[in-house]
């Protein structure tokens, strides 16, 4: 990664040094063919007729590829919906970036699995809902999602391709995670992300039914520090927790509009994948402006950069350029005010509050979840 200082702005919105972006999630589509509850993407759903042509897409690249971006995650809803993922593919190649698909995986055959290679693919990142396959069906509303990722899963690796397994666990799949390491393990997987749900979007809405239990976060805690001592040297494991029973909050996204970028399917250009969630901002357009234009000058982006815009006790506090006051999107998803203290940490005069009835909830049943739909219909 280059150290190369790409822009420094003279205002009060940030103090710290704006350097290059090192990754860009490319959200080609939020059309899906699995519904999952937990599903990050806005409540409000891009239809396909607002999408990015081929050749918006192509420019963002070459753009992102300029201003200093190493790696691009192609993403979705499920990108393999786009027709011209291949085309996409290979320019990132020419362009001199690292590509990487996150998939479903239920659409993905032989034929397209060359084909994504020969394009130029260098990693392939493969969801699981479970490792019990009647439940992980269940979980996604797809009849026989499991079946066709333990497919891709063989074909990957039988490909030699990189292969990261993402578990995203919550209250209705924690019991089996045991098992999906071990699954991630038998598959050959390079890396396991297990990550809890975070509650933005979809997985806010269906909280009630998501949230794991303390005994629940425990075992599970337990048990990936014991597989990483286990896999060491054979698979490398990620964590993330959940935020409600935590002290302190996440290094989220290792601050706000610093190493990271997203592009919507309509091409609004985000600081995380869930910054639409937050009401009143406004987000620049590729549409409008060129990407290196937004990253430096874009007011969303300068907006919560640096330390100088925190409230207390975020402003004198000595984790303050460690986890930069936390998640925008959760302070605004709980309090009403992107700007407040995340409410993940114990100092925010709102944690109490704020989740202490969230974490009752998981003591009680486990209420049905709404699918994650576009237009009230079933998605893809």
């Amino acid at each position: 990664m280059s150290d190369d200082i790409a822009h420094v702005v003279d205002d009060t919105a940030r103090t710290t040094e704006l350097r290059a972006p090192i990754a860009v999630l490319a959200e080609l589509t939020h059309r899906c063919p699995l519904q999952c509850p937990y599903c990050s993407n806005p409540l409000n759903l891009e239809k396909a007729n607002a999408e990015l042509t081929t050749d918006d897409w192509k420019r963002v690249m070459t753009e992102a590829a300029a201003l200093g971006v190493l790696q691009i995650h192609f993403s979705g809803g499920e990108p393999t919906l786009r027709k011209d993922l291949d085309d996409l593919i290979r320019h990132g190649c020419k362009i001199g970036l690292y590509t990487n698909l996150i998939t479903s995986g239920v659409l993905i055959n032989q034929a397209r699995l060359d084909s994504l290679g020969e394009a130029g693919l260098d990693h392939l990142q493969l969801s699981f809902q479970d490792a019990e396959p009647e439940n992980a069906n269940r979980i996604g509303n797809h009849k026989n999602g499991q079946a066709k990722k333990l497919e891709l899963a063989h074909m990957v690796r039988a490909a030699g391709m990189p292969l990261t397994i993402n578990a995203v666990v919550h209250r209705q799949n924690l019991d089996n995670l045991s098992a999906m390491i071990d699954l991630a393990s038998e598959l050959g997987a390079d890396r396991l992300e297990v990550a809890h749900v975070q509650y933005y979007g979809w997985a806010l809405k269906n909280r009630p039914s998501l949230m794991p239990t303390r005994a629940q976060l425990d075992r599970a805690t337990e048990m990936v520090e014991a597989a990483r001592l286990r896999l060491k040297g054979h698979m490398v494991i990620d964590y993330v927790v959940p935020d409600y029973y935590a002290r302190r909050p996440k290094k989220c996204m290792d601050g706000w509009g610093r190493h990271f970028f997203n592009v919507s399917p309509a091409g609004k250009v985000l600081p995380c994948h869930a910054a639409e969630s937050i009401e009143g901002m406004v987000f620049d357009s590729v549409r409008e402006n060129s990407v290196g234009w937004i990253w430096e000058n874009s007011p969303a982006f300068n907006k919560f950069r640096g330390t100088s815009w925190m409230p207390e006790p975020c402003k004198s506090c000595d984790r303050r350029e460690i986890d930069f006051g936390g998640c925008r999107c959760q302070a605004f998803a709980l309090t009403g005010e992107a700007g407040n203290t995340d409410p993940a940490c114990e100092l925010s005069p709102f944690h109490s509050q704020m989740f202490d009835a969230a974490v009752a909830d998981a003591a009680t049943g486990e209420p049905d979840y709404v699918y994650r739909r576009i237009g009230g219909t079933t998605a893809g």
